[in-house]
């Protein structure tokens, strides 16, 4: 499973979306909008008249928390009604207009460690909810190992992270549980300091909570707090992550779904993108993290647990400032989608000669597969290699191959016979070749 952060208002719209299938007895307004500056929450009160009507909320959307800490929320001062829609528009112009600097961590209120600077880029505005502190609630799931694991509180906000041994009820569920077991176990251990009025209501909304995790392809989801009044509920603040191996099963369910680069971080490459979304559209991983793209050592590995082996190895042998790359395509690609990621890597690598003038190596490496088509992939490879052969031959490569699986034979036999005819130097090694030796041989020469 992969895991890949959402954006709040995402995470909003995919539960919005799906609302009456999962919680047909709540009503939820999703009144949400997200904006990247003052002038497009002005264009959006042509279709939403409430951001002109009511009192605003306004926060960055930008995958971190702790955003009241920091001073990053905007809301009520003094009574509600005080954040109009020009108030909101001026805040977030101010905010998103110079670097803005964020502390991840906190001790009370008293920010600890460095703080990440960065531009605010995306936020999200909404409606106030006036409520009561007893009206807040908390609720979330997740992925640990091979179960699913429930978290439940009568208290929402940044108490119950301060006090959650006390304040949060814990359960875990096995993949085979039944709907009946999940619910019944679900109602057996509301916690025990929700009132006795809203233990039902709040079981009832936990039990579709974790039918929409579980369904929608969630592996986390959120939120602190929600807010229930009888049968309405507000989503105050949200954080999600999915599963994007399901995203080519997913595309109609999630709609278009960013996955953004989180505050702080560099912003991803063309490339990168490339790859997660064509590995969104297929059954198969297609994975890619640019290291140092000036580096001299590339690796096409097929399978996570081979990528994470070969890294090591290089690291280990050569130090981690000549690997370039880090990814796997694994899971039963087509020719076609290997091929696609072979040219991302060829072109990253032939821009540039090396620095020092030593040839690039690139190896192409892996275990033995257990279902995929070991010589169907590789035609992929070789046809990306009949595209870059010119530029490969300019800038110096050294391919080194190693791979078992099915139709191996074949595979191996066909990269040697095109690279030969290419004019460029492989190396090609079946699985009887300790499954990292390809490493040693390529650094020894």
């Amino acid at each position: 499973m992969a895991q890949k952060a959402i954006r709040e208002y995402d995470a909003k719209s995919i539960l919005a979306k799906h609302w009456n299938e999962y919680f047909p007895d709540f009503t939820y307004a999703y009144e949400t909008v997200m904006v990247q500056n003052g002038s497009e929450l002005k264009k959006a009160t042509k279709g939403k008249t409430w951001i002109k009507d009511k009192a605003l909320v306004a926060k960055p959307d930008m995958l971190f928390g702790k955003r009241g800490k920091n001073d990053l929320v905007l809301f009520k001062d003094v009574k509600p009604g005080d954040v109009s829609l020009s108030k909101a528009i001026s805040w977030i112009d101010e905010k998103s207009s110079n670097e803005q600097s964020v502390f991840f961590s906190f001790d009370g209120d008293t920010p600890t460690g460095e703080a990440k600077v960065d531009m605010l880029t995306h936020f999200v505005v909404e409606p106030f909810t006036p409520h009561k502190q007893e009206e807040e609630y908390y609720i979330s799931a997740t992925v640990i190992g091979d179960n699913d694991v429930l978290y439940m509180s009568a208290e929402g906000g940044m108490e119950v992270e301060e006090a959650w041994d006390e304040k949060v009820t814990e359960l875990t569920f096995l993949i085979t549980d039944s709907e009946e077991e999940i619910s019944k176990k679900i109602k057996a251990n509301i916690p025990k300091d929700i009132v006795k009025a809203n233990k039902v209501a709040y079981a009832e909304f936990a039990i579709g909570f974790f039918r929409a995790y579980r369904e929608l392809n969630f592996s986390y989801l959120e939120i602190n707090p929600f807010i229930m009044q009888g049968k309405k509920i507000e989503l105050l603040d949200m954080v999600a992550k999915l599963d994007d191996t399901a995203g080519f099963m997913m595309v109609e369910e999630w709609g278009d779904i960013e996955y953004p680069t989180a505050f702080g971080m560099e912003a991803k490459s063309p490339e990168v993108i490339a790859i997660e979304e064509a590995d969104a559209k297929t059954g198969a991983s297609l994975k890619l993290t640019l290291l140092k793209p000036e580096a001299r050592i590339w690796t096409m590995v097929a399978g996570g647990g081979a990528s994470v082996v070969y890294a090591d190895t290089i690291a280990d042998l050569a130090g981690i400032e000549d690997l370039a790359n880090y990814g796997e395509y694994s899971g039963g690609p087509t020719t076609g989608e290997t091929k696609f990621y072979a040219e991302i890597l060829l072109d990253l690598m032939t821009r540039k000669k090396d620095a020092m003038g030593r040839e690039k190596i690139m190896i192409i490496g892996g275990a033995i597969a257990n279902f995929t088509d070991v010589a169907k992939t590789f035609t992929g490879i070789i046809q990306a290699f009949e595209n870059y052969a010119e530029k490969m031959l300019e800038v110096g490569i050294k391919i080194y191959v190693r791979r078992g699986g099915p139709n191996y034979e074949k595979g191996l036999r066909d990269i040697k016979e095109a690279a030969d005819r290419l004019g460029l130097y492989i190396e090609v090694y079946g699985p009887q070749t300790h499954v990292t030796d390809i490493v040693r041989m390529a650094l020894a020469k």
